[in-house]
């Protein structure tokens, strides 16, 4: 598994790195949420820019992008 280039995110997403959105994709693409996220009451998201932003309930983002909860992060 590799990082994925800025080239890449653009031609699978529609979107520049830093302002990829976690909806509205021009091809399904498989999410994932940190299970650590779940603990917060709030999250920022991307919004389409890497100059937006909009708040989400991390439990709301895992059930609206079909989201596989996953570890991680780098401290427990």
């Amino acid at each position: 598994m590799e990082r994925a280039d800025a080239g890449f995110v653009r031609s699978r997403t529609g979107f520049a790195i830093g302002g990829v959105p976690p909806l509205g994709h021009s091809e399904a693409i498989s999410t994932y949420v940190d299970e650590r996220l779940l603990a917060y009451e709030v999250v920022w998201a991307a919004a389409g820019t890497p100059n937006a932003v909009f708040p989400v309930n991390p439990g709301d983002l895992v059930r609206a992008t079909s989201a596989t909860v996953v570890s991680v992060s780098a401290y427990k």
